[in-house]
């Protein structure tokens, strides 16, 4: 008969677990260029549609994202849905990839400037395929999923990109709410009641 033992875990350490994530996204938090994120936030109020897509916990953070947007009464809709409709001149199109180079996002951003449409990126590279489309590049400085070295985070495989993508799109969000001077409670009639 085998023995199993139990696994602890140590309070301190989850502790300083804390601390380091809410350190390293307060970090990128204080890097990232305002200016261009106001600018993304004007292309998001004068679309005709908003479209959001990204890949894996990217694309869950956007999903996230875009929910916000709904509620300020956007048409917003997520790539992929079977209920989004065809984008086009006037709509925006809010991509995010760490390295800018996912294979999905990037040929949907090329789609969506052959249509009309603007490309907001998020990234943490500037120079990248996606970053190259784009109408707007909101620059993340966090690292991607193959910093396997820790030298732009100790967290793994791209963690702090998505965390930042989804704190700087609330914040986003927030700033277009607190412009637009609407009440909680308006925002609250968008919201969904079937579920």
């Amino acid at each position: 008969m085998t023995q199993s033992t139990s696994k602890k875990l140590d309070a301190g350490t989850f502790a300083d677990a804390t601390r380091t994530v809410v350190g390293e996204v307060e970090r990128v938090s204080a890097a990232v260029e305002p200016e261009a994120w106001t600018r993304a936030g004007e292309l998001l109020l004068n679309a005709q549609k908003v479209f959001t897509l990204g890949t894996g916990r990217s694309g869950l953070a956007l999903q996230m994202a875009a929910m916000r947007f709904m509620h300020l009464g956007l048409s917003t809709h997520v790539v992929g849905e079977v209920t989004a409709p065809a984008i086009g001149e006037g709509d925006v199109l809010v991509a995010a990839s760490g390295s800018g180079t996912t294979g999905r996002v990037v040929k949907a951003a090329e789609k969506a400037r052959d249509q009309g449409a603007s490309v907001i990126a998020l990234t943490t590279a500037a120079e990248s395929p996606l970053a190259g489309l784009a109408t707007e590049v909101l620059i993340i400085p966090a690292a991607d999923k193959q910093d396997f070295d820790g030298n732009a985070s100790v967290q793994y495989a791209g963690s702090l990109f998505e965390q930042s993508v989804l704190l700087n799109s609330d914040a986003l969000f927030h700033t277009l709410w607190k412009t637009a001077g609407a009440q909680a409670r308006e925002l609250w009639r968008l919201h969904a009641n079937l579920e």
